[in-house]
């Protein structure tokens, strides 16, 4: 009998179905493959549409992420040292990343890939050799890919991949699918570098521009000197900005301007060339950096001043063929990333702006006073071939006409008259030879010349330039003494103004009559109650060592006024 179909084995039927099941298998990974080399493409372009480069980094880590379908990620830019610089994370809160401490620099695991760059793939993190476990708060994680970034054939970063998700394994097409993307990667960073590159040469235009502006406009030397730093300061990403400029007839220099951390401990500082940081750029002529200022071996002299301070560069002020003007130092607090090649190359040219600045500043000081001088001859020249004839002549007729006078009350009157012409006279005589006088003349140190030089020189301390107001014959009635010493009380007074009135304005007056009255006054904060009165006790002494007085009273708008005084002799 023969056999029944139930019987029989549906073999071609089953065959069927694995084949079935094998093409939709297959059908399947080829449609994971599809989305995945689609979500790659979609990283690709998203990374590349950004030129922030802070946000191409972390779109980078998202985009990494999500490819391998990784719990955590991160991307580590190495610097200079060969060690993490910047670490971006993506999968921890910034509660967590705060918890944890400070980010990684490079060791264990991490450093394993800075050490040799080439794609590293790990089922448990802790059984490779190098690592070197977790800090505290950390959360756990095994599995590990790392592949390395790189930008035109050097190494930028690596990209960190940990804990993937449903507790499987990165497998080599998560190596592959992240390797490309690495590519893409160095790519978008380099267009995000070559970006921010551009616009920082364009902010240094900007400045130069607003500097050139500035000088053309006939700004004072200290107001450029000012916007030279603020801008120098700003566009360098700079902590601490100094302007040291040189002592006359010493070798040292003296900072004019600081602004920033640490400002008051540095404004007013006598730095000598050898052995300062300031003085190394004033020695070499060129741009001097350093990655550590508080440590630098070039620093040999003088207290510890630059705490709180890392790296830091200086540049010469100077143009070609007129030596060094000053020096500019910009630092950054400890802990900052260095000064990059495209942030302290420009500086060289900014500074020289500056020296243009003071050149500036100097040729116009040179006209202005030429000019004055000038002026000065005019009204001597008037005074002698006008004023001075038309008063003898009057001399000479009222003396004529005495003998006509026949009442002797106004004999005697008019004869006074005529003694105070020649008084007169005498005075203008005196009024002439001071205003004649030259740098070679009997003037040319006299009172009114070191006072204004005094006035000037303490506008680098205070900030701005006080207003000065002279009347009478300071050169010819004011003895030796009693100039030397109100040149004493008026730089005291000056350097009380800049250290305690935090006054935005000064005013001098020096007046000659009967008596020598100097009067200083500002709009500062006035006098501190209880406060120390040393200083006002050596003026009031050196006004009595002179039979004078000395007064010291708050402004009723706020401010202070200084008022001292002595008798002078009368003329001979």
């Amino acid at each position: 009998m023969g056999s029944t179909s139930e019987d029989s084995t549906p073999l071609p039927r089953l065959r069927l179905d694995d084949l079935l099941d094998e093409l939709q298998a297959r059908l399947d990974a080829a449609r994971g493959t599809r989305d995945r080399v689609h979500s790659l493409l979609e990283a690709v372009l998203a990374v590349g549409r950004e030129l922030d480069l802070g946000q191409v980094l972390r779109h980078i880590v998202e985009a990494a992420v999500t490819l391998v379908n990784a719990e955590y990620g991160a991307l580590g830019v190495i610097g200079d040292d060969h060690r993490l610089s910047r670490f971006v994370p993506v999968g921890m809160s910034d509660e967590l990343v705060e918890r944890i401490g400070p980010l990684p620099s490079g060791h264990g695991v991490l450093g394993e890939l800075i050490r040799h760059p080439v794609p590293l793939r790990l089922a448990r993190i802790s059984d490779h050799p190098s690592s070197s476990g977790f800090p505290a708060h950390h959360p756990p994680m095994n599995t590990f890919l790392g592949v390395p970034i790189r930008i035109r054939g050097q190494v930028f970063g690596n990209l960190y991949l940990t804990e993937k998700r449903g507790g499987g394994r990165f497998d080599a097409e998560d190596e592959s699918v992240l390797a490309t993307l690495a590519v893409a990667a160095g790519v978008a960073i380099d267009n995000a570098r070559l970006y921010a590159r551009s616009k920082l040469r364009e902010r240094w235009l900007t400045a130069n521009a607003e500097i050139t502006g500035s000088l053309l406009a006939g700004d004072s030397e200290q107001r450029v000197l000012d916007l030279l730093v603020t801008r120098a300061a700003e566009i360098a990403g700079a902590d601490l900005a100094v302007v040291a400029l040189p002592l006359a007839g010493s070798e040292e220099l003296e900072v004019r301007i600081a602004v920033g951390l640490g400002e008051d401990r540095h404004r007013g500082l006598v730095l000598p060339l050898d052995g300062s940081f300031v003085g190394a750029a004033a020695r070499t002529g060129g741009l001097v950096v350093s990655t550590d200022v508080r440590t630098d071996p070039r620093i040999t002299a003088g207290p510890a001043r630059w705490e709180g301070l890392g790296p830091a560069l200086a540049v010469p002020i100077g143009t070609a063929g007129h030596g060094t003007r000053g020096v500019l130092m910009l630092a950054r607090a400890a802990g900052a990333p260095q000064f990059r090649e495209e942030e302290s190359g420009p500086l060289l040219g900014f500074a020289g702006q500056a020296a243009v600045a003071m050149e500036l500043a100097e040729r116009r000081r040179d006209s202005e006073q030429v000019a004055l001088l000038r002026e000065r001859d005019r009204i001597a020249r008037d005074l002698h071939d006008l004023a001075i004839q038309r008063l003898f002549a009057t001399g000479m007729t009222l003396q004529g006409a005495t003998r006509f006078i026949e009442h002797p009350e106004a004999t005697d009157r008019v004869l006074r008259a005529i003694d105070d012409l020649d008084d007169t006279a005498r005075t203008i005589r005196a009024t002439i030879f001071g205003l004649r006088a030259r740098e070679a003349g009997p003037y040319a140190d006299g009172l009114r010349a070191r006072a204004v030089e005094l006035v000037e020189r303490a506008a680098g301390t205070l900030g701005f330039t006080p207003s000065l107001r002279m009347t009478g014959l300071l050169d010819a009635t004011v003895p030796a003494t009693v100039a030397d010493a109100v040149l004493a009380v008026l730089q005291e007074a000056l350097s009380n103004a800049a250290r305690h009135a935090a006054a935005s304005a000064v005013a001098v007056s020096l007046t000659a009559g009967a008596d020598l009255v100097l009067t200083v006054t500002d709009n500062g904060v006035g006098l501190p109650e209880g406060g120390r009165r040393s200083g006002l006790a050596n003026l009031a002494e050196r006004a009595a060592e002179l039979g004078g007085t000395f007064r010291a009273r708050a402004l009723p708008g706020g401010g202070t006024e200084l008022l001292w005084r002595v008798p002078l002799a009368p003329p001979a």
